[in-house]
């Protein structure tokens, strides 16, 4: 996945998680907000977003307040995230299509599971769901299990 991914986004640091975390979830973050997300460090956030700027893919906008700047996907950034999207999706629908459809369903309720077993406290870096189509989880019988069981242990929508 790694790989496919890499290709799509042309990069092969953290650019596919930063792209797709920027189509799915994160509205014109800050900085800070996308290390978090990423688990890389300040100033290597800065340096992805220099590459990604320089690509074409992002573009820093005035943030929240003065002190912030806000990251923002150009329309070259939206093509290569949804591609990077697309290649992620490729990979999971190749290793799953040699089951059948109840083992499918088996797999997704035990995947759900295991992620929930993987899921991190709040505050934590580098979020599970980087790559995740969050699209597909609100539109899926149940949603998402991650989000799920975070409401359920922390509160909140």
């Amino acid at each position: 996945m790694g790989d496919a991914t890499a290709a799509a986004a042309g990069r092969a640091d953290s650019a596919p998680a930063a792209l797709a975390a920027l189509l799915h979830f994160l509205d014109r973050p800050s900085v800070d907000r996308l290390w978090q997300v990423l688990g890389l460090t300040s100033s290597g956030t800065v340096r992805l977003l220099d590459r990604l700027a320089e690509t074409g893919y992002i573009e820093r906008q005035e943030g929240a307040d003065r002190r912030s700047t806000a990251i923002v996907l150009t329309d070259a950034g939206r093509v290569a995230a949804e591609e990077v999207c697309g290649a992620r999706a490729d990979v999971l629908d190749r290793a799953t299509a040699s089951l059948s459809p109840a083992e499918r369903a088996d797999f997704d309720l035990l995947i759900g599971k295991m992620l929930v077993g993987l899921m991190r406290g709040p505050g934590a870096v580098r979020w599970i769901c980087r790559l995740c189509d969050t699209g597909i989880c609100r539109g899926s019988p149940g949603g998402c299990p991650v989000g799920n069981a975070a409401r359920e242990r922390y509160g909140g929508g």
